[in-house]
């Protein structure tokens, strides 16, 4: 008889950047696209602290193993939607953890993207110079 795996599910959202993440009861490991987290962000610590930052609001470091699929974004758009995600999974772990986590702020989804430029216009706030004669 198979053991029944417990996993918690969230999503987060960042830019257009977006994570699926599944934790897992383990020692810490991180699966990010099927790279690990050293792999996935290089030589970027900051990016790697980020993504740390739930666990380390709650205590609960080297817990839980990490398993995410990331689309869309750039690097820094993707590591605030693992944190995002990340910080959604634990909630639905423990309830008790959204004081904590709201306090830090990783509850809240980034909604900040790009605007999109408008017709007839150079950008998106920039328009072409007006000419008058």
């Amino acid at each position: 008889m198979a053991t029944a795996i417990t996993e918690n599910l969230g999503t987060g959202k960042r830019k257009t950047a977006v994570a699926r993440v599944h934790l897992r009861p383990g020692k810490g490991a991180f699966s990010l696209n099927d790279q690990s987290l050293d792999e996935f962000f290089g030589g970027h610590e900051t990016l790697k602290m980020i993504v740390r930052q739930p666990f380390v609001a709650t205590e609960t470091i080297e817990k839980f193993d990490v398993i995410a699929t990331i689309d869309g974004g750039g690097v820094a758009a993707r590591a605030g939607a693992i944190r995002h995600g990340i910080a959604r999974a634990l909630l639905d772990l423990n309830e008790e953890f959204r004081s904590r986590l709201r306090k830090e702020g990783l509850l809240t989804r980034d909604s900040r993207i790009k605007e999109r430029k408008k017709y007839g216009q150079k950008g998106a706030r920039a328009r072409f110079q007006f000419s008058k004669r």
